[in-house]
C-alpha cells in the first residue's frame, strides 16, 4: 500500500510528461488526478489503521540505494503517525488541487506538461516525508525544489515569472548548503544517516564538542543549527523569506500545492522528525523560537497593507510557518505538526479561492479594482469566508484549536525566547484579523471598482474547481475539533507513541491546558479586534485607510515595500556579485586572459605564422631559388670564416 502511495504520482508523472501530447490534455488531466485521488484514499487508509491503532511504527524497504565504505543508504519508508499524517496532508491536497486544475487550467494549451509537474511535486514531496535516512529526505528536499521551480515559472514567456523562478531556486540553494553540511555533520558524528542510528545515539553525543579549525563547538547545537538553516530556506523563515511572495507567478494552484501543504511545511516537517536531535540542544530551539516568531510577526506586518490577492494569502503563509517554528521550538512538536495538518485546509482553500476569484475577474488580481463581488459569486465568497474565519481562529474552527495551543504553548514555554514568542504571536494574531478580514471586505463587498466590461463577465467558477473547495471548507471547519484529542489532546501519547521525541522534562502538551484563562481569551480577543478594525476601515469608512497611509507615509511605504529586504539584499549581495561578475568578465576574462591569451601572444603567433605560410608558394623554381641563396649565404660565410682564421 505505501509503495503505491508514493509511487502513483511518479507513474502520473511519466505518462502525462512522456506521452501527454500523444494521448491528449484531457487523458493527462483524468490520469494524473485519478492516480492522485486513489493514493490520497490510501493514505487516509494508512492514517487511521496506523494512528488509531497499536501498530508500532515499521519500516519497508524498497531497495538498497547506494554502499560505500560506512555509508550505507536503503531506500525505505519509514512509517509511524508523523509519516501517515504527512502522507494525508500532502496527497489530499495535491489531489484537489489536480481535480481544481482540469477547470482553472482548461485554456492553457501545455495542459500535459503542467499536470505532469504537479505529478512530479507530490512525488518528491512523498519521497521527502517517507524518507528513512537524511540522503533519502535530502533527495525528496531537492526534488520538491525543482518541481517548485519548473512550476513557479511555468509560463516562461513572462519575464517575472523566470525571475520569480530563479529567485526561488537560488534562496532555496543557501538554505540547502546548511542542510547537506549537517548531513555531513551527522555522519561524523554518528557515523550514519539512518535516523534510527541517529536517534538510538543522541543522548550520548550530548557535550560532545565538534571541532572546525581552531574552534570547538557543541556538535548537537551545531548539527542542529545548519539542519534548521534548510528549514528556513524551505519554509521561508525571516532572511530567507524573500522568495516566497514572488512565487506567486505561478498559476494559481501551484501556489496552494507549495504554500499551503508540501514544500514550505517540509521544513517544519524535517525538525519534528529530527526531534530527538534537537530536543537535546537548548540553544537550537532557542533559535528555532526566536525565528519562528519573529517571523509571524513580520510577515503579519507586511500582509497588512499588500494589494495583491495571492500576496497577501502568501505573506499569511509565511506568518502561520512562523507559528508552527513556534511550537516545536518550545517542544510543543505535536502542536506544530497539528497546525500544518489543519493549516492546510484553510491555506488551500483560501487559495484556490482567489483563484476563483481571479477566474471570475478575467486574471485582475489587484484587490484595488475587485468589489462587489459577494453576490457575483457567492459560493466562492462562502468559501473565502470559511477560510477566513479558520485563520484567524474562529472558536470551533480548525485554526481555533491549532493556532491556540500554540500560543498557550509560548506562554507555557521554559526556553530563553518563550515569552517574547507569546507576545508575537498574540500580535500576530491581531494582524492576522486584520488583513484577513481586509481582503475580504475588499474583495467582496462595497462598491466595484472594476472596469463595467470587466464586470459583466465576472461569473462563478464551474462545479470542477467549486467542489475542491467545499471539501476544503469541510476540513477548515471539522479538523480541529474532530483531530484534536489525537494531536494535542489527552490521547496524543498513545497518537504519537515515538513519532516525536520529548524528554523528561517536557511536559508542555500537559501545561498549556492550566495556562491563565486570559491567556486562552487573548487570540479570541485578537480576532475580535482586528475584524472590528477591518470593518471600520473598509466597510464603515473606506476613506479612512488612505487617510492614515498619507499620514504616516514611511511607514506606510516601509511595510509595502516589504521591510525593504530586497532592495538590502540587492545593495548588500546581488549588485557587489553583479559588479564582481563584470568585472572578472571584463577585467580577468576580457583584458587579461584574452588579451595576453587568443588576443595576446596567441594572436601574434598567429600572425607571424599566416607571414610565414606565405612563403610556401608551391612552386619549384621558388624553391630552387631559396637554395641558392642559402648555398651562395654559407659559401660566403666560410670563405670569410675560413680568411679570417
Amino acid at each position: 500500500m505505501y509503495s503505491a502511495i508514493v509511487f502513483l504520482p511518479l507513474i502520473g508523472f511519466l505518462i502525462a510528461g512522456i506521452f501527454g501530447r500523444a494521448i491528449g490534455a484531457k487523458a493527462s488531466e483524468y490520469i494524473t488526478s485519478g492516480l492522485l485521488v486513489v493514493s490520497a484514499v490510501l493514505s487516509w487508509i494508512a492514517f487511521f489503521s496506523v494512528g488509531y491503532t497499536d501498530v508500532e511504527p515499521f519500516r519497508v524497504e524498497v531497495m538498497r540505494w547506494m554502499s560505500s565504505g560506512a555509508l550505507q543508504v536503503d531506500w525505505a519508508f519509514r512509517i509511524d503517525t508523523l509519516t501517515v499524517v504527512m502522507l494525508v496532508v500532502v496527497t489530499t491536497i495535491s489531489a484537489l488541487v489536480h481535480i481544481y486544475s482540469i477547470g482553472y487550467m482548461h485554456h492553457d494549451p501545455h495542459r500535459p506538461r503542467f499536470f505532469a509537474y504537479l505529478s512530479l511535486f507530490t512525488f518528491a514531496m512523498l519521497m521527502l516525508v517517507t524518507a528513512d535516512n537524511l540522503v533519502q529526505m535530502f533527495f525528496g528536499w531537492e526534488g520538491v525544489g525543482l518541481a517548485s521551480y519548473l512550476l513557479i515559472g511555468f509560463w516562461y514567456l513572462r519575464p517575472s515569472a523566470n525571475a520569480a523562478a530563479i529567485k526561488a531556486f537560488i534562496v532555496n540553494r543557501i538554505g540547502d548548503f546548511g542542510f547537506a553540511l549537517g548531513i555531513f555533520g551527522v555522519f561524523v558524528m554518528f557515523n550514519s544517516v539512518d535516523f534510527e542510528t541517529i536517534f538510538a545515539n543522541a543522548p550520548s553525543m550530548v557535550d560532545t564538542k565538534i571541532q572546525f579549525l581552531s574552534w570547538e563547538f557543541d556538535a548537537l547545537t551545531t548539527i542542529s543549527l545548519l539542519l534548521f538553516l534548510g528549514a528556513m530556506g524551505k519554509s521561508a523563515q525571516f532572511l530567507l523569506h524573500t522568495w516566497l511572495p514572488d512565487a506567486m507567478e505561478g498559476p494559481t494552484p501551484v501556489s496552494a500545492l507549495i504554500h499551503a501543504a508540501t514544500m514550505v511545511t517540509a521544513g517544519v516537517f524535517m525538525v519534528a522528525r529530527l526531534s530527538p536531535v534537537f530536543e537535546l540542544s537548548p540553544t537550537a530551539l532557542d533559535v528555532v523560537t526566536f525565528v519562528g516568531a519573529t517571523t509571524a510577526f513580520f510577515a503579519a506586518t507586511v500582509g497588512l497593507v499588500q494589494n495583491d490577492i495571492k500576496r497577501v494569502i502568501a505573506y499569511s503563509t509565511c506568518s502561520q510557518l512562523g507559528y508552527m517554528f513556534v511550537a516545536i521550538g518550545v517542544g510543543a512538536y505535536a502542536a506544530g505538526i497539528f497546525h500544518l495538518f489543519t493549516h492546510a485546509f484553510f491555506k488551500a482553500l483560501l487559495f484556490l479561492g482567489s483563484g476563483s476569484v481571479i477566474h471570475a475577474m478575467s486574471d485582475e488580481q489587484d484587490m484595488r479594482k475587485m468589489g462587489g463581488l459577494r453576490t457575483h459569486i457567492p459560493t466562492t465568497y462562502w468559501m473565502m469566508v470559511i477560510g477566513t474565519l479558520a485563520l484567524t481562529g474562529f472558536p470551533l474552527t480548525a485554526g481555533y484549536f491549532s493556532k491556540d495551543a500554540i500560543i498557550e504553548s509560548a506562554f507555557a514555554g521554559h526556553n530563553y525566547f518563550a515569552f517574547y514568542a507569546f507576545v508575537l504571536t498574540v500580535t500576530a494574531a491581531l494582524l492576522t484579523s486584520f488583513y484577513s478580514w481586509r481582503l475580504i471586505f475588499m474583495t467582496f463587498h462595497g462598491k466595484p471598482r472594476a472596469h463595467a466590461d470587466v464586470m459583466s463577465h465576472v461569473h462563478e467558477s464551474p462545479m470542477v474547481m467549486l467542489a475542491p473547495l467545499a471539501v476544503l471548507a469541510l476540513g477548515a471547519l471539522v479538523s480541529g475539533f474532530v483531530f484534536s484529542g489525537v494531536f494535542i489532546g489527552h490521547d496524543f501519547e498513545q497518537f504519537w507513541r515515538t513519532a516525536l521525541y520529548l524528554s523528561e522534562d517536557n511536559h508542555i502538551l500537559h501545561e498549556i491546558h492550566e495556562v491563565p484563562l486570559l491567556v486562552k481569551l487573548a487570540p479570541f480577543v485578537m480576532m475580535l479586534i482586528g475584524f472590528a478594525v477591518a470593518w471600520a476601515f473598509y466597510i464603515a469608512s473606506p476613506e479612512t485607510p488612505k487617510r492614515l497611509a498619507a499620514r504616516h507615509d514611511l511607514a506606510y511605504k516601509f511595510l509595502l515595500n516589504k521591510w525593504y529586504f530586497d532592495e538590502i539584499y540587492d545593495f548588500l549581495l546581488v549588485n557587489p556579485a553583479k559588479w564582481l561578475g563584470r568585472f572578472l568578465w571584463k577585467k580577468g576574462d576580457g583584458w587579461l586572459i584574452d588579451g595576453f591569451g587568443p588576443d595576446g601572444v596567441a594572436a601574434r603567433v598567429q600572425d607571424m605564422t599566416a607571414r610565414i605560410v606565405k612563403l610556401q608558394t608551391g612552386y619549384i623554381y621558388h624553391y630552387a631559388f631559396a637554395m641558392l641563396i642559402g648555398v651562395a649565404a654559407l659559401a660566403t660565410w666560410f670563405t670569410f670564416a675560413g680568411g679570417g682564421q
